[in-house]
């Protein structure tokens, strides 16, 4: 599948019990700061589980192109030959980061505090989506942005020649845009500081710890606040990428709907700022445990065990809880439709920017399959119709968005009718295994 190419429409029809191992890919937060971080060390960075998704791949071509050697042995192995903090050369091309807004801010983050200029795009759906939360911050430490009106894409970052260290509230709660400003304050002297209301996934300051940052956490009454004192030198890592909880949201969710499944996930990441939708699912009555808690690299990892489960209840999400689970309110709205009673999601506004406007899309698609949504500004409802009584019979709209697709893919595996897709290929920048792992576990999608 390729998110750049051809549309791909795909229909998922009613499937027999899921069952199986879903080895779901290394996941991509960890393995984007990975790639940015090993080509800020000083160094050989050694990574093994990462994944190989279009968005990650465009953050590999990117660290290239900043002047880190970049390369793939025959077991699929990368290896990362740094060039140190604040030694970025300048690109002598675009940066195309393609979908991944992820990549583009934090790669953005890591070059602006050196004086050196370059160019970003992405596809369709990335040059809509809006940078000013990521250029504003940078701008205080010395760097200009000129762009698209609205703050968009394509769009040149000069970096600051003589970067100042800053201290920054984040307005909206966001770990690109805290990362971002983290990855700048590394090359500015003193100590940068970031203060968050609420938490998000710390990725980020982990990692920073493991190649040798001094970087504090702190609650206090503002908030996390986040110190980050600047041009250290970064040690060159051997890592392990979790499996991403993200792309295990969807066969977990499959096997919760799908009568008689039985699905295993091993080796997921379980960082608490990132799972936020496993607490949910048992919340709301799913059959769904860990085995084998351990730590690996600094997360906490387990296996992963989802069942179908009858007698789903619909419940009220915590909003304080939508930070851990942003990307998974799409499939969670799913398996809303198939519990009983309303399931009611708020403070999640950030969905609206997005590859897509994710709370219209997933409206817009589970209305035409017979499900009743309200939403608004920051929140939606989803009155569930209980199992076996989701009608289905639709065709989606993507978006571009490779998480609406799979999603709407999982609805179509338990509903009375099929549920059509009309392009599947954005699928290929997170999950490109996503297709064939849910063949062997069982389910039935369909190429058209």
């Amino acid at each position: 599948m390729s998110g750049h190419g051809t549309p791909i429409p795909m229909t998922s029809h009613r499937s027999g019990p899921l069952s199986g191992v879903a080895d779901v890919p290394g996941d991509k937060s960890i393995s984007h700061r990975s790639l940015i971080l090993g080509a800020l060390s000083v160094g050989e960075t050694v990574i093994t589980g990462l994944l190989e998704g279009e968005d990650v791949l465009d953050t590999a071509k990117a660290m290239r192109a900043f002047g880190a050697e970049v390369t793939r042995d025959a077991a699929g192995v990368w290896h990362v030959h740094g060039v140190g903090v604040g030694g970025f050369a300048e690109p002598g091309h675009v940066i195309d980061c393609g979908n991944s807004g992820t990549g583009v801010r934090l790669i953005m983050g890591a070059m602006a505090t050196s004086p050196i200029t370059a160019t970003f795009t992405g596809d369709a759906s990335l040059n809509k989506r809006p940078m000013a939360r990521v250029t504003d911050p940078l701008a205080l430490f010395g760097a200009q942005a000129v762009g698209r009106s609205g703050g968009r894409l394509p769009m040149t970052i000069v970096g600051a020649a003589e970067p100042v260290p800053v201290r920054y509230v984040v307005p909206v709660p966001s770990a690109q845009v805290k990362s971002a400003v983290l990855l700048a304050g590394l090359n500015a002297p003193g100590q940068t500081v970031v203060i968050e209301r609420e938490a998000t996934r710390d990725h980020t300051e982990r990692m920073l710890v493991g190649f040798g940052a001094e970087i504090t956490t702190e609650e206090t009454d503002e908030g996390r606040v986040i110190t980050l004192t600047g041009q250290p030198e970064l040690r060159a890592q051997t890592i392990v990428v979790p499996r991403d909880p993200s792309s295990a949201a969807f066969p977990v969710c499959a096997a919760l709907i799908v009568p008689g499944s039985d699905v295993l996930v091993p080796n997921i990441g379980l960082n608490p700022t990132r799972a936020g939708l496993f607490a949910t699912l048992r919340e709301m009555g799913a059959d769904l445990s860990y085995e084998n808690l351990r730590e690996e690299g600094g997360e906490p990892v387990a296996d992963l065990r989802a069942r179908f489960s009858p007698d789903l209840k619909g419940i009220e999400v915590p909003p304080e809880r939508a930070a851990s689970m942003i990307d998974e309110y799409p499939v969670l709205s799913v398996v809303a439709a198939y519990a009983t009673g309303e399931t009611v999601m708020r403070g999640v506004k950030e969905l609206r920017v997005k590859e897509s406007d994710r709370i219209e899309a997933m409206a817009a698609g589970l209305r035409a399959g017979g499900v009743e949504v309200e939403d608004g500004p920051d929140w939606w409802i989803v009155r569930g119709r209980g199992h076996g009584h989701v009608p289905g019979g639709q065709t989606c709209a993507s978006h571009l968005d490779h998480r609406i697709a799979m999603s709407f893919l999982v609805m179509g595996m338990a509903s009375t009718a099929p549920v059509q897709v009309d392009d599947a290929s954005p699928i290929a920048t997170s999950f490109p295994i996503f297709e064939s792992l849910m063949a062997q576990l069982g389910a039935d999608i369909r190429r058209d």
